[in-house]
């Protein structure tokens, strides 16, 4: 038979290396020793045992001092075969981390498992030393050989048994726990986790105490050994370390540690996939320390138009090293600029003496120190940088204002009530000699006014379109020097020039109108002209009507309208027309009274009479030169199509006279078409040839002029010819 048993509750100060197992017949006086080597597990087959016999046995531990006391005998056992369908009772119960309200049981599988394979475990727990009161601790067996007790009673004493369940059903109880009392001992250490100073994660687990023989046991989901492949565990005095090569998800779980002399030191630790992205960020930021900045980049203007970028960080050793970047390309000192790196302030500046549009982008510091660095960008473009140019250069020119002409005001821009554009600027300090130049986008302005008495140079632009969008630049110079002012209306501020033109646009609107067409009434305002900048928006009654289907709304270069077709009664009541710029919404009001209805209805109907009379009228629509030429002797068809309904009359005529020979003329007179041939033209027929056609809604007259030539001779230059 197989017999198995739970360790020593004491192994004496050290770690226990085997166990001896001694035998005795039911009712013998005398013990038999079965093994000579001692066992290394907690289980072992006897052999030559006698079927049908009862036996007892009884275990010694060992270890390094010798061989302890002799457990109690165990009660006599039938040697027979085991037939029974329920598994066997699991053995080796053991208890782990003991703390103030739990504790982790752990066992071994039993050794017979019945008809067939174990499916899980039933826990039970009892309170007291020896009662026998067991109460189950799961609702549903566990799958697991362990199992964490939780929500137990500080101080409170109680013992735990296991038993097998397989699908016969549930087998023998283990033997029962030592009592054990639920109380952190003083001085119990946990796992810690975290990162060491070279950037590894780790699990360390610190002993309460410990001798030479003491070693530290790690491992996972209480089963599974210590993959060597994935970790190191080091040990250094009374601390074990168990640090992961390269984690990942693989690694998770839930991980142990025991002491080997003393297992009820023990400890646990999940590794979860939150503990490993927290960790892994900080195991980046170990191995790439940052050098700490105290301040980021900053922008200077001195009085005299120097413009300094400076940053600064802690202080940095003698060995620290610099890098700067612009743009995608390292930069170093230059006529243009200057570079200081001052180490022991951690100081970085960038000087200008004069800044120019050609430093306008992105300055990058890298900085070392040792395995520390770090790095901070400025972003020097767009309205951040065109505010420090125009501050540079005014602190420049404020310098030399009195040594030649100078801008006493810079280009701005406006928009007037007349819906124009001004630009302008104003200077001083100017003589005969001074010059005025004006350029957009590098080309040269010449439409400029300028008045002497004032010192205002300005640009009137009556009507704003795309093209006055870009970069204005004026100089102002003489022997004395030069000053230059420049404006960018582009993106933003030409946006903002949209809006402010809209809003005169909105306020040069007259009021709502009524204009009577063929197709219905117009609704409309006049305005100096309208952009497509200002939203149009129309309402009837207090109703959106611009996607309605008898409502069109429209715009020109100076009116903005909504078309009403097919007018009705309806029609009748209040327009509102509401043009949006950007910032305020204007209004014009408009009330089609019923005398106003009947007037704008009496001009619809005879405009829609006259559309319907043109629509309608006798016309010639194509198919007629001014001018033919056909040589001598040949035959001359001339065709055109025509319109009309009802259908016109048609008549062909020469030199003002309808044509009646149908000898050497042929006439075809069809809905659409008509058609006449002269046979075998001679010059006589030479002349004037119309079409005229009529019907109850007016007629139409197309006169061809026909020369015909000899042979030999050459056709007019400007005459089509036929033939």
């Amino acid at each position: 038979m197989v017999l198995g048993w739970r360790a020593p509750s004491s192994n004496g100060g050290s770690s226990v290396r085997g166990y001896y197992l001694d035998q005795k017949e039911k009712g013998m006086e005398f013990w038999r020793e079965v093994n000579i080597k001692p066992a290394k597990e907690k289980q072992l087959r006897v052999s030559d045992l006698k079927t049908g016999h009862f036996y007892q046995f009884r275990v010694f531990a060992a270890n390094a001092a010798g061989v302890g006391k002799p457990s109690d005998a165990s009660e006599a056992f039938l040697c027979e075969k085991w037939t029974m369908p329920e598994p066997g009772c699991p053995y080796d119960l053991e208890l782990r981390e003991v703390r103030d309200d739990s504790l982790v049981l752990r066992w071994a599988s039993p050794l017979y498992e019945g008809q067939s394979p174990v499916s899980g475990y039933m826990l039970e727990m009892s309170q007291g030393n020896q009662s026998d009161n067991w109460t189950i601790l799961t609702a549903k067996p566990v799958s697991e050989t362990h199992f964490k007790v939780t929500g137990l009673q500080t101080g409170h004493t109680y013992c735990f048994r296991v038993s097998a369940v397989n699908n016969a059903g549930v087998g023998r109880a283990s033997l029962p726990s030592e009592p054990v009392t639920v109380q952190t001992q003083p001085g119990t250490k946990e796992i810690k986790i975290g990162v060491d100073d070279d950037g590894f994660i780790f699990l360390g687990y610190e002993a309460v105490e410990m001798n030479d023989d003491s070693e530290f046991i790690w491992g996972k989901n209480y089963t599974e050994p210590i993959d060597s492949q994935r970790t190191k565990a080091e040990t250094t005095k009374n601390r074990s370390v168990l640090t992961f090569k390269d984690p990942s998800e693989e690694d998770l779980g839930l991980y142990t540690v025991e002491m080997s002399d003393s297992p009820q030191l023990s400890s646990s630790y999940e590794f979860t996939a939150e503990d490993l992205a927290r960790l892994k960020e900080l195991s980046w930021q170990v191995r790439n320390p940052l050098i700490a900045l105290k301040s980021t980049w900053q922008v200077e203007v001195s009085e005299k138009g120097g413009v300094r970028l400076w940053l600064q960080t802690e202080s940095l050793s003698n060995s620290a090293e610099l890098r700067l970047v612009f743009n995608d390309r390292e930069i170093s000192t230059s006529p243009r600029r200057k570079i200081n790196f001052d180490k022991a302030k951690g100081l970085v500046e960038i000087l200008f003496d004069q800044l120019s549009q050609e430093d306008e982008g992105s300055y990058t510091a890298q900085l070392r120190d040792g395995r520390a660095k770090n790095q901070c960008t400025l972003v020097f473009v767009d309205q951040k940088f065109r505010e420090i140019l125009a501050q540079a250069d005014w602190n420049r020119r404020d310098i030399q204002r009195k040594t030649g002409p100078y801008f006493q005001e810079f280009l701005t821009w406006s928009v007037n009530k007349d819906c124009e554009l001004i630009i302008q600027c104003k200077v001083t300090n100017t003589n005969k000699d001074t010059s005025f130049k004006w350029f957009k986008d590098g080309l040269e302005i010449k439409d400029l006014s300028y008045d002497q008495t004032t010192g205002i140079i300005s640009l009137s632009i009556s009507q704003v379109t795309k093209k006055e969008a870009g970069s204005y630049r004026a100089v102002v110079s003489d022997s004395r020097g030069e000053d230059v002012s420049t404006l960018e209306l582009l993106d933003n501020e030409y946006d903002k020039l949209l809006q402010q033109l809209s809003e005169q646009c909105a306020l040069s609107a007259g009021p709502l109108r009524i204009e009577s067409t063929a197709e219905g009434f117009k609704i409309y305002s006049s305005l100096r002209y309208y952009i497509s900048f200002l939203k149009t928006s129309w309402y009837f009654k207090g109703r959106n009507i611009d996607q309605e289907t008898r409502t069109k709304p429209g715009s020109s270069m100076q009116k903005v309208w909504i078309e009403i077709l097919n007018p009705t009664e309806n029609d009748k009541g209040e327009y509102i027309l509401e043009m949006f710029d950007g910032k305020e919404t204007h209004k014009r009001l408009y009330e089609l009274s019923t005398e106003a209805f009947a007037e704008a209805l009496l001009e619809h109907q005879r405009l829609k009479q006259l559309a319907i009379a043109e629509k309608n009228r006798a016309k010639v629509v194509k198919g007629l030169p001014d001018v033919v030429a056909i040589m001598e002797g040949k035959s001359l068809c001339l065709t055109c199509f025509i319109d009309g309904d009802p259908a016109p009359e048609i008549f062909w005529l020469r030199n003002d006279r309808e044509i009646l020979d149908q000898t050497q003329f042929t006439i075809t007179k069809e809905s659409k078409r008509t058609s006449i041939t002269v046979n075998k033209v001679t010059t006589e027929d030479s002349g004037k040839y119309s079409i005229f056609v009529r019907n109850q809604y007016g007629s139409e007259t197309v006169d061809v002029t026909l020369s015909v030539y000899k042979k030999g001779d050459k056709p007019p230059a400007n005459a089509v010819e036929m033939g």
